[in-house]
């Protein structure tokens, strides 16, 4: 194994998602945004978005579904032009799920991870070519999996782990979707900081490992996740968790107060004798006209 600090890109990147044939960013303003998951547009709350929609009233007002938030964060509920929609199948490439609209305004996905789902899948075919096994990916906070079907789809062995039973349900209805439920997927439910303990415990190794984890939660047993508290063990732990072989390590964050940099700064400092590269900077939802887009997220990852 190389033994040298990584290498941190001098300046942030944007990871832009431009939309596919299942998704778009139809149009954005006024602190709301107009989407179209498959058959139906969708408006939803986005405080970033300063500036004037382009499309004409008329055209968000025929939007099939719209979330009104309440104080609470990321909570509101939703209004539907007819019956309330039910769960319908989307998809991005072989990865196959279900949207729905969920009570925190998001629909069982973040389209904006396509950029980072395009560059796990890149990096699992490109540790295929290297060796015999397929490499091991470990996904934390995995939801619904898309992350998890990507890298499946792409030939690698994953252990997918969320708290959430719903989620894992949920997860292993799209593997079923996506005609991936023979591959090697392990799902498991438990709190992501207690299994990744076990795992360094066992001696466990992953070639490469994803980490997308909420500002807040809770385990099954009331285990209880803050970020910034959090996330420095974490993300110690997950580095002993990479092999000798290791690809990846992906860290994503939605938290208002944290930045590229600092995510990069933290996983310099963890792999600091592994080598390699660190790209970080801003996930961001380009609208499909080119002229605009949002930022959303903030990543760092590290590439052998």
């Amino acid at each position: 194994m190389t033994s040298r600090r990584p290498s941190v890109a001098p300046s942030p990147g944007v990871m832009r998602t431009t939309g596919w044939a299942d998704y778009g960013l139809l149009d954005s303003g006024d602190g709301k945004k107009l989407e179209r998951y498959g058959p139906y547009t969708v408006v939803r709350p986005e405080p970033q978005c300063l500036w004037a929609p382009r499309l004409d009233p008329e055209v968000w007002a025929a939007a099939d579904a719209v979330f009104d938030p309440s104080d609470e964060e990321d909570a509101g509920r939703w209004r539907f032009q007819g019956a309330p929609l039910e769960a319908w199948p989307m998809a991005w490439r072989q990865a196959k799920f279900n949207a729905r609209f969920t009570a925190f305004r998001h629909l069982a996905f973040f389209p904006e991870q396509a950029a980072n789902w395009e560059w796990l899948e890149a990096r699992v075919r490109s540790q295929i070519q290297a060796q015999v096994e397929p490499p091991r990916v470990l996904n934390l906070f995995g939801y619904t999996g898309v992350a998890s079907l990507v890298c499946a789809a792409a030939g690698a062995a994953v252990t997918h782990v969320d708290a959430s039973k719903k989620a894992i349900a949920m997860a292993r209805e799209n593997a079923q979707l996506s005609d991936l439920a023979d591959r090697p997927i392990r799902w498991i439910c438990e709190d992501a900081r207690r299994y990744v303990q076990r795992e360094v415990r066992r001696g466990s190794r992953y070639e490469g490992i994803i980490l997308d984890p909420p500002k807040y939660g809770r385990g099954p047993t009331g285990e209880v996740w803050r970020l910034f508290e959090d996330l420095p063990e974490l993300s110690a732990l997950c580095a002993e968790l990479l092999s000798e072989n290791a690809s990846f390590l992906i860290l994503n964050a939605y938290a208002a107060r944290i930045s590229g940099a600092a995510l990069a700064s933290l996983m310099a400092e963890r792999l600091a004798e592994r080598g390699g590269t660190i790209e970080w900077g801003e996930l961001a939802l380009a609208e499909e006209s080119g002229e605009r887009e949002i930022g959303l997220s903030f990543y760092a990852r590290w590439a052998s």
